[in-house]
C-alpha cells in the first residue's frame, strides 16, 4: 500500500480540491504509540485485502507534524485523536474514527 505523505499544511487545500472528484482518507499516526502502530498495521492489511486502490490515503506523522494535525482539527471541526482516520469528501470530513474503531468497511459504507 502506498500512502501519500501529508507534510505541508498547503496540501490540505489540495486534498479538499481532489475530494470534489473522489474521496480521500487521511490517516493520522503517532510513531511513538503501540496502539497507533497496531491500528495502522490493521488498516494497511485491510486496505490491501479489499483492493481499494482507487481510494487515496494521506499519511500524517503526528510526531513530526503536530501543527498540521491541529490545523486539520480546526479546519474539519474534528477533535484530535491518535490514531485517527478522516474521510474527506467535497472538502468536508464526512466520517472520522480513532483507535480500534478505525474500520475500512465502515469508511467504504460512507462513500
Amino acid at each position: 500500500m502506498k500512502m501519500l505523505e501529508l507534510n505541508n499544511q498547503n496540501q490540505i487545500s489540495e486534498i479538499d480540491n481532489l475530494s470534489a472528484s473522489k474521496p480521500i482518507i487521511i490517516f493520522k499516526h503517532s510513531t511513538r504509540c503501540s496502539i497507533s502502530s497496531a491500528a495502522l498495521n490493521r488498516f494497511e492489511k485491510l486496505y490491501a485485502h479489499e483492493n481499494t486502490n482507487e481510494l487515496p490515503v494521506y499519511y500524517l506523522d503526528l510526531i513530526k507534524h503536530r501543527d498540521i494535525s491541529n490545523f486539520l482539527a480546526a479546519h474539519y471541526g474534528v477533535a484530535h485523536q491518535s490514531p485517527q482516520t478522516l474521510l474527506i469528501q467535497n472538502g468536508k470530513c464526512t466520517h472520522h474514527a480513532s483507535h480500534f474503531e478505525i474500520d475500512l468497511s465502515e469508511i467504504k459504507s460512507k462513500l
